[in-house]
């Protein structure tokens, strides 16, 4: 469905529905594919999604006892920068920097093999609680990193770490399939994609 055809409110009750019912619970009918899931919008529905992010999670805490987990990747580029002693460097390099060189340097320094997928790991290892089956990942802050860190080689190399319980990607962008592209990924939708097919469309999903 085109985003000109799509009503955010109606998206809100199907999201919601769908992260509540026991079959994505229990990650039922994935046919041994990953609990991936992928909510993608118009970016510039960024505030009202934030929103209804918001009142999602709010009404699986409290309606439905669901533990959600939620990963912003620009809280966690940060924090990492600054673990490493080298955010303020980051941040005066911008300025004078060639643009693509500056890109290639971000890239290194949060690459997702050697530095998000294990802090993810960490976070989810230190705030595990309860039955994992009640726990909901939400993967937010992706249209903040984008171009530095890409959507699809941080889902490839989440797939051994978050196990156990599904997550969903908050996409700001267009995830599609074409017979002649497959599955892509169009990050802000800026010409860019990315091939990326393990992961479902949560507005296709039944509740």
């Amino acid at each position: 469905m085109n985003a000109a055809q799509r009503n955010i409110n109606k998206d809100e009750k199907h999201v919601y529905e769908v992260l509540r019912s026991g079959r994505f619970l229990k990650m039922e009918g994935l046919s041994k594919e990953v609990p991936f899931f992928i909510y993608h919008f118009p970016p510039a529905w960024a505030l009202a999604v934030r929103s209804m992010r918001d009142r999602i999670a709010a009404r699986l805490r409290s309606n439905d006892g669901i533990r959600v987990i939620e990963i912003d990747l620009y809280d966690l580029a940060i924090e990492l920068l600054n673990k490493r002693g080298v955010w303020n460097r980051v941040l005066k390099s911008e300025s004078t920097m060639d643009k693509d060189e500056f890109r290639e340097m971000l890239q290194g320094m949060l690459d997702p093999h050697d530095h998000i997928a294990p802090a993810v790991r960490e976070r989810l290892e230190s705030e595990q609680a309860g039955e994992v089956n009640t726990t909901v990942l939400f993967l937010t802050g992706i249209g903040e990193v984008f171009p530095f860190i890409r959507t699809h080689t941080v889902l490839e190399n989440l797939q051994s770490v978050v196990v156990g319980r599904p997550m969903l990607a908050w996409f700001p962008g267009t995830y599609e399939f074409t017979p002649s592209a497959g599955h892509q990924l169009r990050a802000l939708n800026l010409v860019a994609s990315d091939n990326y097919y393990r992961a479902k469309d949560i507005l296709e999903q039944e509740a």
